[in-house]
C-alpha cells in the first residue's frame, strides 16, 4: 500500500466496498464509519461496487448518519455503476438506473443453468438465500447464497474467503463457461464467491467515466482505492482509465490510508 503524493490535489476519492471498506457483505465498523465521515466533510467520495443497493444501505449507509452537507458530498455507484444515487438535502436520489429487459435477464439465468451442467458444477449441500440474483441493472451469482453473511456473521464472511481458497480454479472455469454463452455481456468473477453479469462495456472503467461526466471530475483529479487492483480483478478495469489507483488488502489498511490522509486535509 502507498498513499498518494498529495491528497489535496484530489478532488474525489473512489472506494470499492467489499474487502476495502468492509468485510464481505459485511456493515462497515463503528472505526471505519467514524473515519469515513471524517473523510466526508473534507472530500467528495464515491463508492463503487458490485453489490445491489440493498447492499450499500446494509454495509455503508445504516451507521453513518453523516450531516447533510457531509451526505452531499457522497456518491454511490452500485451493480458495477449501473445505478447512481445521490444525496439532495436530506433525501438520495437515484439518478440512473440502465435496467436489463426481462428478456436479457432471462438469457443470462439460463446460461448460468447450462454452465453449471457444462463443467459439473455441484452447488454447497447448504446455502443461505437465491444463488443467481436478479437485481435488475445486473445479474449475480453467489456459490454459498446471497445472505450468507447476513444469517452467519463473521463465520459467513469466513466460509466465504475459505470457499475462494479452495474452489477458485472451479470458479473461474464456471465464469469462463457462463462467458462462453454470453459474450454480448460483461462476466467477471468478483469478490470472494460472485460472478456478476452486465451490458458490455460495464465495469468499474464505466463508473470512472459517468464520475468524470456527471460530477464534472477530471481522472488526473480522482483516487480510486481497492483490494483486487491485480490483472482479473474486479477492481483492475479502474487501471485502464489513467486514473491514480491504491491496493489495498482489507479495511485495515484503508482506515490507515483514511488516518493519513486526515493527518493533511
Amino acid at each position: 500500500m502507498q498513499a498518494p503524493m498529495d491528497i489535496t490535489q484530489k478532488k474525489i476519492v473512489i472506494f470499492d466496498l467489499d474487502g476495502t471498506l468492509t468485510e464481505t457483505k459485511s456493515p462497515m465498523d463503528g472505526e471505519m464509519t467514524g473515519l469515513f465521515r471524517q473523510l466526508l466533510e473534507k472530500k467528495r467520495v464515491a463508492v463503487i461496487s458490485g453489490g445491489g443497493f440493498g447492499q450499500f444501505k446494509k454495509q455503508l449507509l445504516a451507521a453513518l448518519q453523516c450531516s447533510p452537507e457531509s451526505c452531499a458530498n457522497l456518491f454511490l455507484f452500485p451493480t458495477s455503476a449501473t445505478r447512481f444515487y445521490k444525496y439532495q438535502g436530506d433525501d438520495l436520489v437515484e439518478v440512473y438506473a440502465d435496467l436489463m429487459t426481462v428478456e436479457e435477464r432471462r438469457k443470462i439465468k439460463e446460461a448460468f443453468e447450462r454452465a453449471f451442467e457444462d463443467i459439473g458444477y455441484q452447488h454447497p449441500e447448504k446455502v443461505y438465500g437465491e444463488i443467481v440474483e436478479d437485481r435488475g441493472t445486473q445479474v449475480t451469482f453467489s456459490a454459498l447464497g446471497q445472505d450468507i453473511a447476513d444469517v452467519l456473521g463473521e463465520e459467513g464472511v469466513r466460509q466465504k474467503k475459505e470457499f475462494r481458497v479452495k474452489h477458485e480454479q472451479k470458479l473461474k472455469e464456471l465464469t469462463a463457461a457462463v462467458a462462453s454463452r454470453l459474450p454480448e455481456f460483461e462476466v467477471r468473477l468478483a469478490g470472494h464467491t460472485s460472478i456478476d453479469v452486465t451490458r458490455k462495456g460495464i465495469d468499474k472503467a464505466y463508473g470512472i467515466h459517468q464520475i468524470e461526466k456527471l460530477l464534472g471530475i477530471s481522472r488526473a483529479q480522482m483516487l480510486f482505492v481497492g483490494d483486487a487492483l491485480y490483472e482479473g480483478g474486479n477492481d483492475y478495469a479502474t487501471k485502464r482509465t489513467g486514473v491514480e489507483c491504491i491496493a489495498v488488502t482489507g479495511p485495515e489498511e484503508t482506515k490507515q490510508l483514511i488516518r493519513s490522509w486526515l493527518n493533511v486535509l
